[in-house]
């Protein structure tokens, strides 16, 4: 009888390996290369970095390579820095000096279009990398986890415990207690959040217990305005008790005062391990459901499940070098028209039209989204912007007339990058420009092969650092329309 062999693997899935890191991957992934009976091996683990020796477990093993995942760092970097703050699993790098880390982002994002994008003439095209104005309590946003399950940090075990704060690195159950700053968020919140869990904690009701799927308390939310310092605040839990609102409103006032603008509470029954539910509901249970953030001299107004930039202030760099790109020329072609294809909450489509003395289009499909960026165009007075909710390929379909009257397409899309038939669509509108934004390079050189394909030639590329001491990097290219340029 014939059958497949059975290959046997140099590792398997689950082994334990003390590994020392001698390289970087993109995507946080440090390398460590060993030599075995069969030959060189590569170990890639994620969030550790050259130079570290650390403990790692096996996740996936192929017959030349395996992905592990870090458990913990034995040995440090010889150029490691002193932390200030209370390190955390969403911060991996927060201990390399800057400068590293924009040496790591720069060589490793660059690979890729060399690689997947097979870009030949780099040298001539990269503009350089962006850095972000703060380095330190930059975002907007952070989301905070209850589980019944803490990881103790002291004892590197875990306990049956009453936790909120971040997921401990490589599980979904076990949370670690954020007791202090992170650096990341704003220091009054994250440095009183332990009365936050002192308050839950005392009402008698349970965390959320991850693997049993059931409690009562399972995120805090936390949106900052960094134009003004306000918070809205989101407590979300299941719906198996009554929620004491006037003890939570008034605890949160309390420690956080006049910038407190709103609280909402979620249900969220889901069992998944989601903020956002598919089904419950959301309500204001004190104050505003927004908050206003400024970016290039425009208001918006930002509510709790809005996507807004994290980095409002390497945001303004990020579209600036979008404005750059897009309004080139565009007042000399007499009837163009801009396109801002997964536009959001409009952000970029508004100051594009705020700048430019031509119709900018906003296209997404997110109806909240929509409805945000209508309301602030009205605010913000900018009214050669118009903003539809639908499916971008469906968009475009069924809008013809804007064929050849484009100059620029402007694409912002989500990780996941753009679906081939998307992207097929946006190239037959044959807008003299195209200006990518994009949050995961490794998409945007892959859709790269795609678009020189179709006469677009990669005319510049800039990365933008959005998130310090993470593996996260941000990439602007421009494309221009080549007559006759198939490859």
């Amino acid at each position: 009888m014939g059958g497949h062999r059975r290959v046997k693997r140099t590792f398997h899935k689950g082994q334990i390996l003390t590994l020392q890191i001698q390289d970087m991957a993109f995507g946080g992934k440090g390398i460590a290369r060993l030599e075995t009976e069969k030959g060189p091996f590569v170990v890639f683990v994620q969030n550790a970095f050259p130079g570290q020796t650390v403990e790692a477990q096996v996740v996936k093993c192929k017959s030349k390579h395996a992905e592990c995942r870090l458990l913990k760092v034995l040995e440090k970097a010889e150029f490691e820095l002193e932390l200030p703050h209370q390190a955390i699993p969403g911060a991996p790098y927060a201990t390399v000096p800057i400068e590293l880390q924009h040496e790591w982002k720069t060589a490793t994002a660059l690979d890729l279009y060399r690689k997947i994008g097979g870009v030949e003439n780099l040298d001539d095209v990269f503009q350089g990398l962006v850095p972000s104005p703060e380095t330190w309590h930059y975002r907007n946003k952070m989301e905070y986890s209850f589980s019944e399950i803490r990881h103790d940090l002291e004892t590197d075990e875990k306990v049956d415990d009453f936790g909120l704060g971040f997921k401990h690195r490589g599980t979904w159950w076990a949370v670690e207690n954020l007791d202090a700053d992170s650096g990341l968020f704003d220091p009054m919140v994250e440095s009183t959040l332990h009365e936050v869990r002192t308050w839950c904690e005392a009402t008698g009701l349970p965390a959320w217990h991850p693997p049993q799927r059931k409690g009562f308390f399972r995120f805090l939310v936390v949106r900052k305005s960094l134009a003004d310092g306000g918070l809205l605040v989101n407590l979300v839990t299941t719906s198996d008790a009554p929620l004491d609102v006037d003890g939570f409103v008034g605890l949160i006032r309390g420690l956080w005062g006049d910038r407190v603008q709103g609280i909402l509470h979620t249900l969220n029954d889901d069992v998944g391990e989601r903020v956002e539910a598919r089904e419950g509901q959301s309500k204001v249970i004190w104050g505003n459901s927004t908050v206003t953030e400024v970016l290039h001299g425009l208001s918006f107004g930002i509510s709790m499940a809005s996507f807004f930039q994290t980095n409002p202030a390497s945001a303004q760099r990020l579209y600036a070098e979008v404005m750059a790109l897009a309004l080139e020329g565009v007042e000399t072609r007499p009837g163009q028209v801009i396109m801002d294809l997964f536009c959001g909450t409009g952000t970029i489509g508004q100051i594009l039209a705020k700048h430019a003395n031509v119709p900018v289009v906003g296209v997404d499909i997110v109806p909240q989204a929509i409805e945000d960026a209508r309301e602030a165009a009205i605010r913000n007075g900018v009214d050669n912007v118009t903003f539809f909710a639908a499916d971008a390929g469906k968009f475009l379909l069924e809008h013809p007339e804007y064929k050849g009257k484009l100059h620029t397409v402007v694409l912002d899309p989500p990780r996941a990058g753009i679906s081939p038939k998307t992207l097929r669509k946006v190239m037959r509108l044959e807008a003299q420009r195209i200006v990518y934004v994009s949050c995961n390079p490794a998409t945007q050189a892959r859709d790269l092969v795609e678009l020189r394909t179709q006469g677009y030639e990669l005319k510049s590329l800039k990365l933008v650092d959005q998130f310090p001491h993470t593996a996260h990097v941000e990439a602007v290219a421009l494309l221009e329309k080549i007559p006759n340029l198939v490859s």
